[in-house]
């Protein structure tokens, strides 16, 4: 088991499928105190959005379609994200799901909270682990290979 911290300063990405980008900007502007004091990240047009709407300064990646979701997942699997704010739409046919589906495996994955609604990203954003220093605990090659009955040689 790998022990990986998570530092008081969050790096947090916000994704937002388009019927749910109002929400996520409301969302922002509502908790702009708090993530002020994180670094931010999103996909391009709601990092857009979000630094033209509420003021807040996002590092943008590609949109979402276009390869966005899988430089996020990228990050989290490099260890350069903490949290996953996506706001997507369950009832809207997406073209690029299958990205979709792998930046929220990834998360879960490598064990960095994820919050797909509104109510979860309020309880994200309002737990004292917010504000703190924090180990997330993540299986490790080692571990991996155990469940088979392997041994690294490398």
């Amino acid at each position: 088991m790998q022990h990986l911290p998570i530092a008081t300063q969050k790096r947090i990405a916000l994704v937002a499928h388009d019927n749910r980008k109002s929400e996520l900007i409301d969302w922002v502007r509502e908790h702009k105190a708090t993530l002020e004091r994180h670094h931010l990240s999103a996909t391009g047009t709601t990092g857009m959005l979000i630094e033209r709407e509420v003021g807040l300064p996002v590092m943008k990646f590609k949109s979402g379609p276009l390869g966005g979701d899988q430089q996020i997942g990228a990050k989290i699997a490099e260890g350069e994200l903490d949290c996953l704010l996506f706001f997507w739409d369950p009832l809207e046919p997406q073209p690029h799901d299958p990205d979709v589906k792998a930046l929220i495996r990834l998360a879960t994955l490598w064990n960095i909270p994820v919050a797909c609604n509104r109510a979860t990203a309020d309880f994200i954003i309002s737990s004292p682990l917010m504000q703190s220093e924090y180990t997330r605990r993540i299986l490790g090659f080692e571990d991996y290979l155990n469940r088979f009955g392997l041994k690294n040689s490398t």
